[in-house]
């Protein structure tokens, strides 16, 4: 295995740490506004609803424009598409930190939305194009371990700038001076591989949109994996926009923790998202290539056994926000590193059951249905049951009349904690899922091979590349 990292050439490197260091900045953004969200809610007086609305909005055109940048993907070059997409981004978010209103704000945020989609359906496909096997797990990993780590920055980034500057707009204003540093080096130093030149399948070539879509919905793996990633990406979701602010909330009913600093609690839990996506991203890829040598099912095992594992540590750290901060942020690191260990492996999965030229089109359908009904929904749903809570809570609270101020700190935490418990029924079911996937992943794959094999014989004996209709 070392010998196959030391064969892999220096241009080749240089396109990986690119596309993770934009994959970086492009989660920093994503996570910015989550670790300022109460000054948020404060500035433009909005309750928890419109809070979890500033992501779904973002999220929603994020996945409306994925399958467009999808298809471009599978046909177009690459590096141009990617650059355009972080531009916008980059244009966006500058323009809307200077927003004065919410419907503004929220306008742009959405707008914010598009520009990503055209990296995150993309970038994956190149790595697919450089690397096969082991090694391209490895790569995935590294990619993919960038989504906790840049998410763990944005709070960082959001909290410290915001504490530093006094002005939380001014947390928005980072991840775009590094989007032009992104651009620069994707146009100049990325490379834009053959579609399907390390498996041998550089003589397939591009089908219909309409019949690469019948092709997908009929993989049973691709569907059923894609269905428990949108359980991940719900879970995710609405821990990465509401657990700060619950955090805080809780740490204020301590008797000895009143005075609570925001921006602590987000620095805090910035750190734990990124320190257990450093480890669990890679742990989970070296787990799966371990086992899969013996056990070819053992890639979506793998992300079930890491969900039921994660959701009732998810639950006791729920639970004990209010009581324990010490053992609430140990729980908290177990149950992400948890929910981690899914990340390389689903987009492993996906292509290496998807042929070559389908897979930008697969990635931005696994995109398009993991945020639509995942973490599209789950910061406004939760936002909207924790509001309706509320009012069940507020009038037994209001009736006894003494320390309001703390009544109404309670009234949050604990409408925001019962919405939140939804959070580890949607993991189990996601278990579920990829449970189900693993009946289906080896045929699969083998499908897959066999499809490449069979057209690379077919092209040698005909002398031409044949459409892949798979």
């Amino acid at each position: 295995m070392p010998s196959e990292m030391r064969s892999i050439n220096r241009s080749d490197w240089i396109t990986v740490a690119v596309l993770c260091f934009v994959n970086l900045i492009n989660y920093m953004d994503r996570f910015t506004i989550a670790g300022v969200l109460n000054d948020i809610k404060h500035d433009f007086e909005i309750t928890n609803d419109k809070s979890g609305l500033l992501q779904t909005a973002f999220i929603l055109s994020y996945m409306v424009f994925a399958p467009l940048f999808g298809y471009l993907g599978d046909r177009y070059n690459r590096k141009f598409i990617m650059s355009s997409g972080v531009f916008l981004w980059c244009l966006t978010t500058l323009v809307g930190s200077y927003m004065k209103t919410f419907g503004w704000f929220l306008f742009f945020r959405a707008l914010v939305g598009i520009g990503e989609a055209s990296y995150s359906t993309i970038a994956p496909t190149i790595i697919s194009d450089l690397f096969v096997k082991d090694v391209r797990s490895r790569m995935l990993a590294l990619f993919y371990f960038a989504i906790p780590v840049g998410s763990g920055l944005g709070y960082i980034t959001g909290g410290e700038t915001a504490r530093i500057t006094g002005h939380w707009e001014w947390g928005l204003r980072i991840t775009p001076v590094l989007g032009v540093i992104a651009i620069l080096l994707l146009l100049t130093v990325v490379k834009n591989p053959i579609r399907g030149e390390q498996e041998g399948g550089v003589h397939l070539t591009s089908t219909t949109w309409s019949y690469d879509m019948k092709q997908l919905m009929k993989n049973p793996s691709f569907m059923l994996s894609t269905a428990g990633f949108t359980c991940v990406a719900f879970v995710t979701g609405a821990l990465a926009w509401w657990a700060p602010l619950y955090l805080q909330l809780g740490f204020q009913l301590h008797p000895d923790e009143m005075n609570v600093d925001p921006d602590d609690v987000a620095y805090k839990f910035g750190l734990i998202g990124m320190a257990s996506g450093l480890i669990g991203v890679p742990l989970g890829s070296a787990i799966a290539q371990k086992l899969r040598c013996h056990w070819q099912q053992a890639d979506p095992l793998i992300c079930a056994v890491g969900l039921l594992i994660s959701a009732p540590l998810l639950f006791f750290a729920l639970i004990t926000a209010n009581t324990n901060s010490m053992l609430c942020y140990t729980l908290i690191f177990f149950g992400q590193l948890s929910l981690n260990l899914n990340w390389s492996i689903v987009a492993d999965m996906l292509l290496y059951v998807v042929i070559p030229t389908r897979r930008s089109t697969a990635e931005a359908f696994q995109i398009l249905i993991a945020h639509a009904f995942g973490d599209a929904g789950s910061p406004y749903l939760i936002g909207l049951i924790s509001e309706g809570l509320k009012s069940i809570y507020l009038p037994v609270q209001s009736i006894r009349g003494l320390l309001v101020f703390d009544q109404d700190i309670n009234v949050e935490f604990r409408s925001l904690q019962y919405a939140m418990f939804l959070t580890m029924f949607v993991e189990v079911i996601g278990a579920l899922f990829f449970f189900l996937t693993a009946l289906h992943i080896q045929q699969d794959k083998a499908l897959v091979d066999l499809a490449i094999a069979d057209k690379c014989l077919d092209t040698k004996n005909n002398g031409q590349a044949e459409s892949t209709h798979l």
